[in-house]
């Protein structure tokens, strides 16, 4: 699904216009971001819950010339489906 049909659906189930449900979308969004940039969790009940995980600098192997390259540590954005969402998926 791409963000224009995203945008289309919330619009029809809310009732709002595409431009109201652009807006809200786009809010929703930065609201994640900024939260997520500052290492808060961002929870949803029954969906999932945003986190950022710290990976530690590691050492790894080019498989094609076999050459030791070193990777930076960083933080990397990790989801955890919530037990509702689970549970519609799977019935």
């Amino acid at each position: 699904m791409k963000k224009v049909e995203l945008v289309e659906a919330i619009a029809s189930k809310a009732g709002i216009t595409k431009a109201d449900a652009t807006r809200a979308l786009d809010a929703t969004l930065e609201v994640i971001t900024s939260e997520l940039v500052a290492g808060n969790k961002v929870p949803f009940i029954g969906f999932g819950t945003f986190a950022v995980a710290k990976r530690d600098a590691r050492t790894a192997r080019n498989p094609r010339t076999g050459e030791t390259v070193k990777i930076p540590a960083k933080r990397a954005v990790t989801f955890k489906v919530g037990n509702a969402l689970k549970a519609k998926v799977n019935e």
